[in-house]
């Protein structure tokens, strides 16, 4: 899933349950029962996503959304090989960010 999103620091967490059509009560859920997202609070409580944690998400919505696992089986896989599972992932956002580029290209021709 190629996720749109300016380049900033912080991002709410409407903006990130846009970025990837879910409800922001899913991404409250998933920042409990994963350890790897921790959004910083502001003042008033409220939740400011940094670039890691929006990678983070991803590796997760990846697992469970597209690829079909179950919440406990996300954690273990994220836990036994962390490191094959973000490189798996970087490769396969990068070949998405190339199928969109060609296909702005396609359709501007």
């Amino acid at each position: 899933m190629h996720i749109e999103l300016p380049e900033k620091r912080y991002y709410k967490i409407g903006e990130v349950a846009t970025a990837f059509n879910v409800n922001t009560s899913l991404i409250r859920f998933w920042e409990k029962e994963f350890s790897i997202i921790k959004p910083k609070k502001n003042a008033k409580g409220n939740r400011l996503f940094t670039q890691e944690d929006i990678q983070n998400f991803q590796l997760i919505f990846n697992l469970v959304k597209e690829r079909g696992f179950t919440l406990e089986g996300a954690k273990q896989k994220l836990k036994k090989n962390p490191e094959g599972i973000i490189k798996n992932h970087e490769i396969i956002s990068r070949l998405e960010a190339v199928k969109a580029a060609l296909n702005k290209i396609k359709n501007q021709l």
